[in-house]
C-alpha cells in the first residue's frame, strides 16, 4: 500500500486499502455486518408463535423461499421447523405462524434463555445463487435472563469441605493454597503473578493478571487521533497503594489499591478465592477529575501457548464489537485460538466477541478455565500481545503478516470495549452509547475450573 516502496508513491497508506473486501478477495469481518444490513427479509415477533415478515423488495414476492427456524435454550439448539410458503407482496408485510412449542420446560442449567432464529431459505437455483442460499436471516431473544453470578465455597456429598489457606511468611509473595490449586500475588505490585490449577499452570512464564484499558487502535481510531488523545489509558501510572489479605466466610480474600498516577482517581481490585481455586474479580475504578474516554475497561490474562480451544456462549461465530454485531446471532461456538486472528491490511485490534455468557479456554487435555459474569462481557484470544498490534502515536506502514506471534495466548476479558465508528474511517467517533467515558466502572467475573 501507499509508501511501502518510498515515500512519494503514495500519502495516505493503507487508507484505500482497507474497505469491505481485502485484495485477495477475502471479506473483511465488517462486510458481514454490510451484508447483513443489505438483506430485503425481516422478522420480528408480534405474538406468541407468530412473527411479522416485512418484503423489502419492491418487485418480488417470497414465493421464492421458505422459512426455517430453530429455537435455542441457552444457546443449545432444541427445536427446528420450516415452512415452506410464504406469501407476502413486494413491500408487504405478512403473519407467519411458527409452531416452536412451550417455553416452560428446563433446559441445560440454570435460568433458561429462549432465542428462535429465522432464516428465509431460496428454494431453487438462480444464476450465481444454488438451492438453499441463506438470503436473509433474524434472530429473537424470546424470554430469559443471565443467571445471577454467585460465588462461595462448593460442598460435595461425603466429601468435606477444605479451606484456602492465605501464606503471608515470604516478603515478596502472598500465596493462597489448596488441595488443588495455588495463587502467588507479588507484593510490590498487587498482581497475581501464579495461578496454578489441578496441576495446570494458567498464566504464561513472567506474565500476570493485570488491569487494561488499552486496545492497538484501529484504522479509525487513528483517522480521530485517538491514539493521542486517548493515551493516558495506555500506560495510567498504577501505583499501589496497599495490598491487604483476610478469610473472611471460609474464603480467601485479596484487596490491592492503586493510585493512577498519570491518570487520576483510584483503582481497586478485590479477588477472592474458594475451595476449589476458582478466583472471583472484582475490578472497580473510582474517578477523579476529568480525563479522556478509555479504550476498554477490563482485565488482560496472558496464558500458555497451547491453551488453544475456545468454547462460549455469544454472539459469533466472526468477531464482533458492541456498534458492529447485529449480524453476528447469539449461540454457543467452537473455536481455535489461531483462527481469532484476522489479517487486516495493516495490524490493529481484532477478534473481540460480544455478549457473551460464559467463555471456556482450555488446552488439549481439557485443562483449563471458564468465564463467567454477572452480566454479558466481551472477550478475545490472540496468539499476539495488544503492543505488537499498536503501531505506536502514527503510522508505519505495519502489516499483519510481518507481525510474529507470541509464545501465548493473550485472553483479554472486558466489562466493555469502545465501539469502532464506521460512520466514516476519517474522524468519526463511535455514537454515544458505544462511547467509554471516564466514570466509575465496576466488572465482576468469576474464573473456574472447566469441567
Amino acid at each position: 500500500y501507499g509508501c511501502d516502496f518510498n515515500l512519494t508513491d503514495g500519502s495516505d497508506q493503507n487508507f484505500c486499502d482497507n474497505g469491505l473486501i481485502s485484495p485477495d478477495r477475502v471479506p473483511n469481518p465488517h462486510m458481514y455486518e454490510v451484508g447483513y444490513y443489505y438483506q430485503n427479509i425481516w422478522a420480528s415477533l408480534v405474538g406468541e408463535h407468530s412473527i411479522e415478515v416485512y418484503n423489502e423488495n419492491f418487485f418480488r414476492d417470497l414465493s421464492y423461499c421458505r422459512l426455517e427456524w430453530e429455537l435455542l435454550c441457552n444457546g443449545e439448539v432444541v427445536r427446528t421447523g420450516v415452512v415452506n410458503d410464504i406469501n407476502v407482496a413486494p413491500q408487504g408485510k405478512a403473519k407467519v405462524a411458527v409452531d416452536y412449542g412451550t417455553l416452560d420446560a428446563q433446559c441445560c442449567c440454570g435460568e433458561p434463555e429462549w432465542i428462535l432464529n429465522v432464516k428465509f431459505v431460496q428454494k431453487n437455483s438462480e444464476r450465481l445463487l444454488p438451492a438453499g442460499h441463506v438470503v436473509a436471516k433474524n434472530q429473537i431473544v424470546l424470554g430469559g435472563k443471565t443467571p445471577e453470578l454467585s460465588f462461595g465455597n462448593r460442598e460435595q456429598n461425603n466429601i468435606a469441605v477444605v479451606l484456602p489457606e492465605i501464606n503471608d511468611s515470604d516478603y515478596n509473595y502472598l500465596f493462597i493454597e489448596g488441595t488443588s490449586y495455588e495463587l502467588m500475588f507479588e507484593r510490590r505490585n498487587g498482581y497475581l503473578c501464579g495461578y496454578k490449577l489441578n496441576g495446570t499452570e494458567l498464566l504464561a512464564d513472567g506474565a500476570s493478571l493485570t488491569p487494561n484499558f488499552w486496545r492497538a487502535p484501529t484504522d479509525n481510531d487513528y483517522g480521530a487521533g485517538l491514539q493521542r488523545k486517548y493515551a493516558v489509558w495506555k500506560d495510567p501510572g498504577l501505583k499501589l497503594a496497599s495490598l491487604e489479605s483476610e478469610m473472611v466466610d471460609g474464603l480467601a480474600v485479596v484487596k490491592a489499591v492503586y493510585d493512577l498516577r498519570n491518570a487520576s482517581g483510584k483503582l481497586t481490585m478485590t479477588y477472592r478465592v474458594n475451595n476449589e481455586g476458582a478466583l472471583e474479580v472484582t475490578e472497580s475504578l473510582s474517578a477523579a477529575g476529568e480525563q479522556p474516554n478509555l479504550f476498554r475497561f477490563g482485565m488482560q490474562m496472558p496464558m500458555p501457548v497451547g491453551f488453544e480451544n475456545i468454547k462460549y456462549y455469544g454472539r459469533g461465530p466472526g468477531e464482533n464489537y458492541s456498534d458492529r454485531n447485529d449480524e453476528a446471532f447469539l449461540g454457543i461456538y467452537e473455536q481455535t485460538v489461531t483462527s481469532q486472528f484476522y489479517s487486516y491490511i495493516r495490524p490493529q485490534e481484532n477478534g473481540t466477541k460480544t455478549d457473551i455468557r460464559w467463555w471456556q479456554l482450555t488446552n488439549a487435555a481439557g485443562k483449563g478455565i471458564v468465564v463467567m459474569a454477572e452480566e454479558p462481557f466481551s472477550a478475545s484470544a490472540l496468539h499476539y500481545t495488544v503492543e505488537s498490534l499498536d503501531e505506536g502515536p502514527r503510522k508505519h506502514n505495519m502489516h499483519s503478516e510481518e507481525v510474529d506471534p507470541a509464545n501465548l495466548t493473550n485472553f483479554l476479558i472486558d466489562k466493555a470495549q469502545m465501539g469502532l465508528g464506521c460512520v466514516t474511517s476519517w474522524g468519526a467517533l463511535p455514537l454515544e452509547p458505544y462511547m467509554l467515558p471516564y466514570k466509575d466502572y465496576t466488572f465482576r467475573f468469576v474464573i473456574a475450573p472447566a469441567k
